[in-house]
């Protein structure tokens, strides 16, 4: 993680709790208080749980073997994040290119990383507060990263005010950018979400959304165990409500010598 993130945070969380109080009063933020303790606690159970008897498991990903990743932020042990990150963790690790920029502040919560991020709405020491479509950087990138974050481009991008954008064509256009931002020799690997926007999975169907390599993974069982699939096993495939997670991924790959054009 990049030194400071855990204070912004602090800072952060001790803000809204001051707004709270000013808008709903000391009783409404003591009753939260104790509702997310006890959220915690449960958490912390199962994220142990997990850690202490599941800490063995493993899913194969085109030819690897790969641990689950349990971690109690963001619940990893019970959503897709358990097969995402040690997925594109791995590619991170691995891979000898120079330059990496990670759209969607992910990886840092859990790893310290050296990379560029950018992120519209986390505000952390290293993170670039912007939209992903107006960043301007000065150098290329051999490698772009993304772990369930493009699925919101146009679709939820105000979590403050909970308002729907559906602007369905501002994700092929941010993948335009993307691009744009490669190195002769570089990759963009995503990873998105099937079932979470509507928008997104009919231009992932239609084609409109090209990628040159595309693999998929299901989830096959309650206690989070995923395989690899084929896309007829997982484009019908919802996602879940009442705890957010999905049933089906997609790990896209865009190489740069498939890029287009750069932009007159």
């Amino acid at each position: 993680m990049k030194k400071g993130n855990a204070s912004y945070r602090a800072r952060g969380f001790l803000s809204r709790v001051k707004e709270a109080s000013k808008e709903k009063g000391i009783r409404y933020v003591a009753l939260a208080g104790v509702n997310r303790m006890r959220r915690m606690v449960i958490d912390s159970f199962w994220c142990y749980y997990y850690s202490l008897f599941k800490s063995w498991s493993t899913f194969t990903f085109q030819g690897k073997n790969y641990k689950y990743f349990y971690h109690r932020y963001n619940t990893t042990w019970r959503n897709e994040r358990a097969v995402e990150i040690p997925i594109i963790w791995h590619i991170v690790k691995t891979c000898e290119w120079r330059s990496v920029l990670e759209v969607g502040n992910v990886l840092s919560h859990y790893f310290t990383v050296n990379h560029d991020i950018v992120d519209k709405y986390e505000k952390a020491e290293g993170v670039i507060s912007q939209d992903v479509t107006e960043i301007r950087p000065s150098k290329k990138y051999d490698l772009i990263i993304s772990i369930s974050t493009l699925e919101h481009v146009g679709w939820d991008e105000n979590p403050g005010d909970h308002r729907i954008l559906h602007e369905s064509k501002k994700i092929t256009y941010t993948i335009d950018v993307l691009k744009r931002l490669l190195t002769s020799k570089g990759e963009i690997v995503v990873t998105l979400p099937l079932g979470y926007n509507p928008y997104l999975d009919k231009l992932l169907k239609s084609g409109e959304i090209k990628f040159d390599d595309r693999f998929y993974l299901k989830r096959i069982s309650k206690d989070n165990r995923w395989i690899e699939v084929s896309w007829k096993d997982v484009e019908r495939l919802k996602y879940n409500g009442l705890i957010p997670s999905a049933n089906g991924l997609i790990i896209g790959v865009i190489k740069s010598e498939n890029k287009i054009k750069p932009a007159p």
